[in-house]
């Protein structure tokens, strides 16, 4: 018999609308039994959506009577108090990224998990999308010969009014950085291994809504010499890559293109000669995925640990070093020098 699990939704700002959309294929697993937010206009709009009748709440704490997991999508200064209530309460959770604002949150969030015997996962759903999947068994598997080199652009326009939670460097936990681009560090760090040293320029030179940075360029150099990385920005008001991911091999490049739900090989390019035209490379499709939702496929996952008792591909502990890099970028960038990220990745998947 499938078991069918409570699932309660607390923060129904834009992503928590975007979870509800996705949860179709996964209604026959799980019931959402309790929509809570501080607006409680917001909080029926997003009830709206669902098939039956949840409890609609501006307290979680009525949330927590009805439900054996939750989904938390809240600001992120909110995440950590919110997090062990829920675990505190017997609650399963899965967090929205970054799992917290500062390694001492991360880390009693960690302990409460421990304490309660509950599962923590952290909602970094790009992990799950089968392109990258597929790129990282093909970085990893070396079937093009070994990766020197992985590139991630992730380009849009996300404004608010300067005194939004997601524009204060104390609510967000930095800038874009943090907020968005720590999917794209937990990508390279998951496909690429361990790191070494890196760098961090950020500006918000045309996003001045931002307190911190609303551009990003971070490059790293991992363990076997490859590097990687990632340009992020919240001020495109125009873009050609969007969201691409390139990964140059001794035999090809390995590209994404996410808005075609392609992976792709670029191969054969001929050695460059000056002065001589070069011939073009093959272009070959390795994979076709258009559509797909990976916050559907992450939450399957969060289902599958709660059943089986497996630890979450996106754990806690592993996601906390992830964030411990990008906050060494920080710290390194402050002080206007290198960062040393040797010994900060043991855990990592």
């Amino acid at each position: 018999m499938t078991v069918k699990h409570k699932l309660a939704l607390i923060g129904c700002g834009g992503m928590a609308r975007s979870h509800v959309s996705r949860f179709e294929e996964l209604m026959d697993r799980l019931e959402i039994t309790a929509v809570v937010d501080i607006d409680i206009e917001r909080a029926k709009a997003v009830a709206e959506l669902l098939p039956n009748d949840p409890v609609v709440s501006t307290d979680h704490r009525d949330a927590l009577k009805v439900c054996d997991a939750v989904l938390l999508a809240l600001p992120h200064h909110l995440h950590c108090e919110y997090t062990i209530d829920c675990l505190n309460a017997g609650k399963h959770v899965l967090a929205e990224k970054p799992l917290g604002n500062s390694e001492e949150e991360c880390r009693k969030m960690i302990e409460a998990a421990r304490r309660n015997n509950r599962t923590l996962m952290v909602a970094y759903c790009m992990r799950f999308h089968p392109l990258v999947v597929m790129m990282k068994d093909l970085i990893q598997r070396k079937a093009y010969g070994r990766t020197f080199q992985l590139s991630i652009w992730t380009e849009q326009h996300t404004e608010r009014e300067a005194s939004n939670w997601m524009c204060r460097a104390d609510t967000l936990g930095g800038g874009q950085l943090f907020s968005h681009g720590c999917h794209y560090i937990d990508l390279m760090l998951w496909m690429m291994g361990k790191p070494v040293e890196g760098s961090h320029i950020g500006t918000n030179l045309c996003t001045p809504w931002m307190e911190r940075e609303g551009t990003s360029n971070v490059s790293i150099r991992f363990e076997d010499g490859s590097c990687g990385y990632h340009f992020g920005t919240w001020g495109a008001r125009g873009t050609k890559l969007g969201y691409s991911f390139q990964a140059h091999c001794e035999e090809g490049m390995l590209e994404i293109d996410y808005a075609k739900g392609q992976l792709l090989l670029h191969s054969r390019l001929e050695k460059h000669i000056p002065g001589v035209q070069e011939n073009k490379n093959s272009v070959k499709v390795l994979l076709e995925a258009p559509g797909i939702k990976p916050t559907s496929i992450e939450m399957k996952h969060f289902l599958d640990c709660l059943e089986t008792g497996a630890t979450p591909l996106t754990d806690a502990e592993s996601s906390l070093e992830g964030l411990k890099v990008i906050w060494e970028l920080y710290k390194a960038e402050d002080e206007r020098k290198l960062a040393d990220l040797t010994g900060i990745i043991n855990k990592f998947k």
